[in-house]
C-alpha cells in the first residue's frame, strides 16, 4: 500500500467526489492527486466535504471557513476573534454550519448573502445537520440544542442532560440525536418524546461516532474494540446492550468511519493499525497491519469502496477495499 508522509500532523481526512483530501495542522490541505492549498494562517481544526461534492470546507484557529478545490481556495465566512472548531454541511439543502465559541453560524453554498447566527449560553463543541439538512443539532454544556437552519429569530429546542457534551450526530432516519460526552459515555434522545438514552460503559472518551447498515447500527470509538449500538425500530438502543467487534485488550479504537447506507466499518487504533470489517460477517481485514503512531484521521468514501487514514507522525494512506 503506497503511503505519503507530510511534514505536519494531519487533523482530518475527507473524501469528495474525486478522491481523498487531508487537512493538516500547518493550515494546508493536500489532495490525493498531489494538489496543494495553503490558505489558513494556523492549524486546521475541522473539515467536511463541500455540499456540492467538490472539494473540502475547513475551519481554523484563524477564524476563517475556507473552501478548497483543486487549484483554488476561497474564504466563505469569518468568525472574528474565535476559532472555528466544528463544521458540517448538507448536500440535501446546500447549507453549511459551523461553530465559533458560543455561536452557531449557518450559510448557504449557493447564496453568498445568506447568514444566520445563533447564540448559546455555553461554548458549542459539535455541529450536525439532520438527514434533510433543515435542522441543526449542536452539542454544548448541559445537552444539545436543535435549531431550524433558515429561521432567523427562534428559540431552540434544548435536550437536557447534565455534563459536557463534546460531539453530536443525528440518526439517518432523523429520529434520534446522540452526543459524545467528556466523561467517557454517550447520551441520546428520541426526538418524538425527548426520552433519554443512557449509553455508557466506555473505558475512554469517545472521539468518533458513525452510523452504518442503513442506520441500524451506530459504531463508536473509545473501547478495545469498535462498539456497536443497535438502532432497529422506534426504540433504538433502549433496553438493549451494545456489542463489540475487533476486541484487542492491548489497544484502543481511536476512530471509526462508515457510511449510513453501507455495511462496512473501518477502525483506526491507537497503535497505528487500521482494520475493516462487516459486522454481519466474520473477522477483520487489516488495511494497515503494522503498528506505529496513533491514527488521528480516518474516512470512508461515499460508496464505501475506499478508506483514507493518517497517523500522528504525518503518515497517510488511501486503500481500495
Amino acid at each position: 500500500m503506497p503511503t505519503t508522509t507530510f511534514d505536519a500532523q494531519i487533523t482530518a481526512a475527507v473524501f469528495d467526489n474525486t478522491g481523498a483530501i487531508f487537512a493538516l495542522g500547518d493550515g494546508s490541505v493536500r489532495f490525493e492527486g498531489g494538489e496543494f492549498s495553503a490558505a489558513h494562517d494556523g492549524a486546521i481544526l475541522c473539515a467536511v466535504a463541500h455540499p456540492s461534492g467538490d472539494g473540502v470546507l475547513t475551519g481554523g484557529d484563524d477564524g476563517r471557513l475556507i473552501w478548497h478545490r483543486r487549484g483554488e481556495a476561497g474564504v466563505l465566512a469569518t468568525a472574528r476573534g474565535q476559532w472555528i472548531d466544528a463544521v458540517d454541511a448538507s448536500a440535501e439543502s446546500g447549507l453549511i454550519a459551523f461553530s465559533a465559541g458560543k455561536t452557531l453560524t449557518v450559510i448557504d453554498a449557493k447564496d453568498a448573502g445568506f447568514r444566520r447566527d445563533f447564540q448559546h449560553e455555553r461554548t458549542v463543541s459539535g455541529v450536525a445537520f439532520d438527514p434533510k439538512g433543515r435542522r441543526i443539532a449542536t452539542s454544548t454544556y448541559g445537552g444539545a440544542a436543535l435549531w431550524f437552519a433558515r429561521i432567523a429569530q427562534q428559540k431552540p429546542t434544548f435536550l437536557k442532560w447534565a455534563g459536557s457534551h463534546t460531539a453530536v450526530t443525528f440518526s439517518p432516519d432523523g429520529a434520534f440525536v446522540v452526543t459524545a460526552m467528556q466523561d467517557a459515555q454517550l447520551h441520546g434522545w428520541r426526538l418524538k418524546d425527548q426520552k433519554n438514552l443512557r449509553m455508557g460503559g466506555y473505558p475512554s472518551k469517545v472521539r468518533a461516532m458513525s452510523f452504518l447498515s442503513n442506520g441500524q447500527l451506530l459504531a463508536t470509538s473509545g473501547a478495545q474494540g469498535a462498539v456497536l449500538w443497535p438502532f432497529v425500530g422506534s426504540n433504538g438502543p433502549m433496553g438493549r446492550e451494545a456489542t463489540e467487534i475487533g476486541f484487542d485488550e492491548g489497544s484502543l479504537v481511536a476512530l471509526v468511519a462508515s457510511q449510513p447506507k453501507h455495511g462496512l466499518l473501518a477502525a483506526g487504533l491507537n497503535d497505528g493499525r487500521v482494520w475493516l470489517a462487516d459486522p454481519a460477517g466474520q473477522g477483520l481485514n487489516f488495511l494497515k497491519a503494522e503498528r506505529g503512531a496513533p491514527i488521528t484521521a480516518l474516512a470512508m468514501s461515499a460508496n464505501a469502496t475506499r478508506v483514507a487514514w493518517a497517523d500522528e507522525d504525518g503518515q497517510a494512506g488511501v486503500v481500495t477495499v
